[in-house]
């Protein structure tokens, strides 16, 4: 477990803080069509969290896009929406999964700093329109019976939640 997460001046250091080289070992079209790849609906760790819903019995909608951000999930009859969020892409605190590419390390930066804003102004819109807004990240679906616990908990005690903890 990392214990602060990594700034973005350490952007040209590998995880063990030694210099890291900046050097892509993938040619410029591989990597296009590898990160073209990334899918943003229908991923494993979205796949988790509507298992565990199915299981729990709560009814539930996909990608309402006419909520703001178009929420992984909406649960219209607690009126509560969930983000499943990449680590890496949403900078999951603390997460050891939410690295920084070496390569164009200026792009990065500005790329997460934007998601982190909209990630954020999303979550604002919502909760003016009277949404509760759970963000679920990938790590911890990886934790079935956490993930299970703090969702039982979530639906049974109704309360207010922006995420469920750290990995």
């Amino acid at each position: 477990m990392v214990s602060s997460s990594k700034s973005f001046d350490d952007a040209q250091l590998n995880n063990d803080g030694s210099p890291g080289t900046g050097t892509d070992t993938l040619a410029k079209e591989k990597r296009s069509q590898l990160m073209s790849r990334v899918r943003h609906k229908g991923t494993k760790p979205e796949s988790a969290v509507r298992a565990l819903l199915d299981e729990m019995e709560l009814r539930f909608q996909l990608n309402r896009t006419d909520l703001p951000g178009s929420p992984d999930v909406t649960l219209p009859e607690y009126r509560t929406v969930i983000f499943v969020h990449g680590c890496f892409w949403h900078r999951h605190p603390n997460c050891k999964k939410a690295t920084t590419p070496k390569q164009n390390a200026q792009f990065w930066k500005e790329k997460f700093e934007r998601n982190i804003e909209r990630d954020a102004q999303k979550v604002q819109d919502l909760e003016a329109l009277g949404w509760r807004v759970v963000t679920i990240w990938q790590c911890e679906t990886e934790k079935i019976e956490d993930l299970t616990n703090n969702l039982r908990k979530i639906f049974k005690d109704g309360g207010k939640t922006s995420g469920m903890g750290t990995c």
